[in-house]
């Protein structure tokens, strides 16, 4: 069975504060991406087995979303063991979720595969056990996230007339770091920061000066080329621009 995992981006990305377990409240929205795939591909097997190709990957096999989503439904439904097998071609660190994607399209392929008969709202509770941005590739249409991203609500929107450029500058940006350098919502003084919901109601062209991805200003302290891309975007023509999750990746709106 093979699929093709593809990626997310960010309108807007706000974070409120800190939580008490040490996550950050959010809120964004979060678009599908059809412009760039891994491919999964899994099998039967006698033992559980991880094979990666592609872009290569920190970490071991035994640690990819894949394999832990494996063992999250081996453990809840006694699935047997499976070989995956995981060309990467989302970049890492580049705010895009390609892993998230990844443990995600793993947990629906294993549902099928198996005959589990998962609904998504219960793979998506699974897919949040994973990781934060998981459960939004279960449904993997446009989504207005809050909480830690998990809690999802269907935004209505339409933005197939544009013409959708990301820009993947290489630049590996530590979600833990960019983290570390921003300041939540809640302990800024005189912010004219308007949240997520309100700045999308707006006309796209006013977009610019109201829908803001929070990490832009940590990240782009710290890597000033990441700033130069987005200046160049609405240099071109771009309608909007902005940086996708905590970055390193940037994209562009533009007329078709």
């Amino acid at each position: 069975m093979i699929t093709f995992p593809n990626p997310k981006l960010n309108l807007g990305l706000a974070v409120l504060h800190k939580r008490d377990d040490g996550y950050h409240d959010l809120e964004s929205l979060f678009i599908p991406w059809h412009g760039l795939y891994d491919v999964l591909e899994i099998v039967p097997a006698a033992e559980p087995e991880m094979h990666l190709y592609g872009i290569e990957l920190e970490g071991s096999t035994g640690d990819n979303l894949c394999m832990r989503a494996w063992q999250l439904l081996h453990e809840c439904y006694g699935i047997p063991p499976v070989a995956i097998h995981l060309w990467k071609g989302i970049p890492a660190g580049a705010g895009l979720g390609g892993g998230s994607a990844d443990a995600a399209f793993t947990l629906r392929m294993l549902s099928e595969m198996f005959g589990l008969g998962l609904s998504d709202e219960l793979l998506s509770s699974l897919a949040a056990r994973l990781g934060s941005d998981c459960p939004f590739f279960i449904y993997n249409r446009p989504m207005l996230a809050t909480g830690r991203g998990e809690v999802l609500v269907p935004y209505e929107i339409d933005v197939t007339k544009l013409r959708i450029e990301v820009t993947n500058p290489g630049i590996h940006v530590s979600t833990r770091e960019a983290y570390a350098g921003i300041t939540p919502r809640d302990r800024r003084t005189n912010s004219p920061l308007i949240p997520v919901r309100e700045a999308l109601s707006r006309p796209l062209d006013e977009w610019r000066d109201c829908l803001v991805n929070d990490f832009e200003e940590p990240v782009f302290a710290a890597h000033p080329e990441l700033a130069a891309i987005k200046a160049d975007f609405y240099a071109r023509g771009a309608r909007y621009a902005s940086l996708s999750g905590s970055g390193s990746a940037l994209f562009g709106l533009f007329d078709n």
